[in-house]
């Protein structure tokens, strides 16, 4: 036993003992790997004369791995330099420190020469951090009318063979039970986690962490109260969900929902897919050995989390904060670095659109730099949801002192009083004279000129190093509705519609934002349907290549539908949210409770993911010997 969590809030026994109906069950997901493009691969390069070290490597995690490779090895941390080029997908499983990384630093070190590693898809498959393998008891009681009572949990986790840095083999399992009570008012809980080591590939962190399985065992025991209540599975949700005037919201776990638009994104979604003529036409339906059915899953998820909530609790490692430098060079040109770490996200676009708002210029003006120690202000990387909330407070404190320093240089220019000046396409302005103005390429050069051309006392350069901390961190939310069929006679399942409704807070790009979703969903199409790693009795990887662990195509997708509820974040800087992971948390308990829907009136309900058509095949082989 490695771990062990608890949390508990009321007395959930007598809740239970007092409900009008306890629905209870064990579930169970299986061990999920990440599968990006690219595998890992890291390049470290020696430098005898000046006793430096870089490594170039495939993460998401840049400073973090600097750090831990100084004290290692023993290198002065200023002589450690790491680069993360463009990476092809982390998911999560590229923010740990792998042994490869070390090994190859002091191996090039050893030798004087670059010592390169790259591993291929087996090795990823069999070494790189892992996800979920987890069992699932819980109970949920509802009074008569569908309000939750009380609920309880217990979670086993195999948490692999090690404790991964920095975030521990509790990194999943813990959260599982902390983000259980979801979007829903829950008086009475209590949960408790434990995680067990064995001989499989460590657990790691992976796209929504804790969430996909905390939402698909919620989602489930309220669907089937519903049924037992005769209640349909939306009313039993809109009696639940926390409503906008209740917020902020602190859960029975203690964690915080500053905001959120959980009825708001369930009507939506309702309305999006014509919730109620499907159910009309639902009752109506021939029973057929083909049969549809709808699945809701509503979550809400912590993004942006600052210093309250340490990543890894007694770890000598700072996750609360980014740092942002933005710099105006003589030619009017604007660079922003940061210690973030890009895999897809699409930093290059939203980040120079933050900084190019704030400091009023346009677009094309503003280059962003990041995934290089050396480039930027300390920073631990990407992850957690945390890039447009963290980094994008951190640009927005750094633009807007370098916007006000430009301004005062105008404004001494010009002769002028700053509050009659406005930046904006690279040009400040005098209000009401529109010929008195300076180009921020005019006002940069003055910067670099000396203090003969600046203001009295004023240091020179137009730059600026600015930290954000949001504390606590900020609440999205989202409701998910899949739409399925079920062939009986071929054990298949076709998803045949796809509904997102997010509150993403103050979308800096929707295009980005939207495809964030998309991509998300579709991991989550493999959660539920196809992505299993599966070990031999002797404990050997039996699915060693993508010829045995299944990934989705696009042949298995549908149109993902993604609408916005763009209400911003009241807890932080531009009002941003973290929309990274959700996709990957809504879909797989929207598609096991569309599945269920359809397999209701042959009393089959789904406990286990994915729900490959071995696993539908014995289900309803199980349901054949029970009718008998």
């Amino acid at each position: 036993l490695l771990l062990s969590r608890e949390f508990s809030q009321g007395d959930v026994g007598a809740a239970l003992a007092a409900s009008a109906v306890v629905v209870a069950d064990r579930f169970r997901l299986h061990r999920h790997a990440a599968v990006a493009i690219e595998n890992r691969a890291c390049l470290a390069e020696w430098e005898p004369g000046t006793g430096a070290l870089t490594l170039w490597t495939s993460t998401q995690i840049p400073g973090m791995i600097r750090e831990a490779l100084a004290e290692l090895l023993g290198i002065p941390a200023h002589r450690v330099r790491v680069v993360a080029p463009d990476v092809g997908g982390g998911f999560g499983m590229k923010s740990a420190l792998y042994p490869e990384e070390v090994a190859v630093s002091a191996l090039a070190r050893l030798l004087g020469r670059p010592v390169k590693w790259v591993g291929d898809r087996r090795e990823d498959l069999l070494t790189s951090t892992q996800a979920w393998d987890e069992d699932i008891e819980a109970e949920l009681g509802v009074d008569g009318d569908g309000c939750i009572r009380g609920l309880r949990a217990k979670v086993w986790a195999d948490v692999g063979a090690y404790s991964v840095y920095p975030w521990t083999a509790s990194i999943e399992v813990i959260q599982v039970v902390s983000f259980l009570p979801g979007p829903y008012r829950v008086p009475h809980y209590h949960g408790q986690a434990w995680g067990v080591a064995t001989n499989k590939a460590p657990m790691g962190p992976y796209r929504g962490v804790g969430r996909p399985v905390s939402t698909f065992v919620m989602e489930a025991l309220l669907d089937r109260a519903a049924r037992r209540l005769g209640l349909d599975p939306a009313a039993i949700r809109r009696a639940n969900l926390i409503q906008s005037s209740e917020l902020p919201y602190r859960s029975p776990s203690g964690l915080v929902w500053d905001s959120g638009s959980f009825a708001e994104s369930l009507e939506r979604a309702c309305e999006a897919v014509d919730y109620a003529r499907f159910r009309a036409e639902q009752r109506h339906d021939v029973p057929a050995r083909r049969r549809a059915g709808i699945g809701i899953a509503s979550y809400v998820e912590l993004t942006g989390v600052g210093s309250a909530i340490p990543a890894s609790p007694g770890a000598d490692i700072a996750t609360g904060t980014e740092g942002a430098t933005v710099r105006v060079d003589p030619a009017g040109t604007v660079t922003a670095s940061f210690g973030l770490a890009c895999h897809g996200q699409g930093h290059e676009t939203t980040l120079a659109q933050v900084v190019a708002q704030e400091l009023g210029v346009e677009l094309d003006a503003v280059r962003v730099v990041h995934g290089d120690t050396e480039a930027g202000p300390i920073g631990s990387g990407t992850y957690a949801s945390r890039s447009a909330v963290i980094g994008g407070g951190a640009a927005i404190l750094a633009s807007r002192a370098v916007r006000d320093k430009a301004l005062q240089i105008a404004a001494h220019r010009l002769e002028a009083d700053v509050r009659d000046l406005e930046l904006s396409s690279g040009v400040a302005r005098v209000r009401g004279a529109p010929d008195r103005r300076l180009t921020l390429s005019e006002i940069a050069r003055s910067a670099y000129a000396g203090t003969r051309r600046l203001p009295t006392g004023m240091e020179p350069g137009l730059e600026a190093t600015r930290f954000y901390d949001p504390y606590i961190g900020t609440a999205a939310n989202a409701t998910h509705v899949a739409v399925v069929e079920v062939d009986l006679d071929l054990c298949s399942i076709t998803l045949t519609r796809y509904v997102v409704v997010e509150d993403g807070g103050r979308l800096i790009n929707p295009m980005i934002v939207e495809g964030q979703a998309i991509g998300g969903v579709a991991q989550g199409v493999g959660a539920a349907l196809l992505e299993e790693l599966v070990y031999g009795d002797g404990g050997q990887l039996l699915t060693g290549s993508l010829m045995d662990y299944l990934i989705p195509t696009a042949a298995e997708l549908p149109w993902v539908e993604v609408m916005h509820l763009e209400q911003p974040s009241p807890s932080t800087l531009g009002g941003f949210k973290g929309v990274g992971e959700g996709g990957t948390i809504g879909a797989p308990a929207a598609i096991a409770n569309a599945m269920a829907d359809a397999l209701a009136p042959l009393g089959i309900e789904i406990t286990e993911l994915p729900v490959t058509p071995e696993r539908l095949f014995r289900l309803l082989a199980a349901r054949a010997r029970r009718a008998r």
